[in-house]
C-alpha cells in the first residue's frame, strides 16, 4: 500500500510540471491581471514623468535619464485643467526700517526707500519647478498656465517685486515697506492609460489601465517686464508706520 501512495504522488507532481511548462490549467491559480493596481498619487506622477507620450508630444526614454532597456511607464499622460482662481498672497516686510526717533526731531524725514521682494514661482502638490529647457512636468503645466491672463513660463523659479520711493517719515515713526502679492491658483488632474495589451504565446491579455492624481499649483500673477525684460510680481505695496 505504500508504494502506491508513493507512486499516485509521482504521477500528481508530473502532472503539476507538465501544465507548469505548457502554460495550462495552473494559471487560474496565479492573482487576476484585470484589475488595476492600487496606486499612490506619488507613484501616478512618476508614472506621468516616464510616459511615452505627454500631453500630446511623443517622448524618448531619455528625456527622463533613462536607457532604451527601462521602456516606459505608462503610454499616455495628460494634464486637465479642472478649476482657475486668483488671490492675495501673504504680506511681507519689503524693506529695513526708516525711523524718524531722534529725541529732539521736529519735522517730518525725508528718506528714499528701496524695497523688494521675491515670490515663488511654482509650488505644485506632486511636482515641483525644475529649470532648464524641459521643466520636467512644469514645462508640461506651462501651456495651460500661459494662457491665464499675467502668468509667467512655469520653469521660472521665482519672480520678484521692487521700486525706490520719496517718503516722510513722521516725528516718533518708523517707517517700512509691505507687499502683498496677487497669487493664482491651477487645479486639474494628471491622468495616466496605460494601453490594452492584446497577449501573446506566454501572456495573458490586459485591460486598458487609467490613473488619476490630482494636482494644485500655486504661483504669482505677473506684469510684463519693461523692454522685453523678465516679467515682475503683481501686488500692492503699502508704506506701514510703527511707534518708536
Amino acid at each position: 500500500m505504500a508504494k502506491r501512495r508513493l507512486k499516485n504522488k509521482k504521477i500528481r507532481l508530473v502532472a503539476i510540471g507538465s501544465a507548469l511548462a505548457t502554460g495550462g490549467a495552473i494559471i487560474a491559480l496565479l492573482p487576476s491581471a484585470n484589475a488595476a493596481e492600487e496606486k499612490t498619487p506619488e507613484q501616478i506622477v512618476a508614472m506621468c514623468e516616464r510616459s511615452a507620450v505627454i500631453n500630446g508630444e511623443q517622448r524618448s526614454v531619455s528625456d527622463f535619464g533613462a536607457s532604451f532597456g527601462d521602456g516606459f511607464a505608462a503610454d499616455n499622460c495628460t494634464y486637465v485643467e479642472t478649476n482657475f482662481e486668483s488671490f492675495d498672497g501673504p504680506t511681507e516686510k519689503a524693506s529695513i526700517d526708516f525711523p524718524n526717533c531722534e529725541p529732539n526731531a521736529t519735522e517730518p524725514a525725508k528718506v528714499s526707500i528701496s524695497w523688494k521682494s521675491t515670490v515663488a514661482q511654482g509650488s505644485g502638490k506632486y511636482t515641483a519647478t525644475q529649470q532648464g529647457a524641459g521643466g520636467g512636468l512644469f514645462g508640461f503645466l506651462s501651456g495651460s498656465w500661459l494662457k491665464h491672463k499675467g502668468t509667467t513660463d512655469m520653469t521660472v523659479r521665482t519672480v520678484t517685486a521692487g521700486d525706490t520711493e520719496n517718503r516722510e517719515v513722521p516725528v516718533g515713526k518708523v517707517l517700512h515697506m509691505e507687499f502683498t502679492p496677487k497669487m493664482q491658483r491651477m487645479t486639474g488632474e494628471w491622468r495616466v492609460r496605460i494601453d490594452a495589451d492584446p497577449g501573446g504565446f506566454a501572456t495573458n491579455p490586459t485591460p486598458e489601465q487609467n490613473f488619476v492624481a490630482s494636482e494644485l499649483v500655486e504661483g504669482p500673477a505677473i506684469l510684463p517686464g519693461a523692454a522685453g525684460a523678465a516679467g515682475i510680481a503683481d501686488g500692492v505695496a503699502k508704506p506701514v508706520l510703527t511707534d518708536c
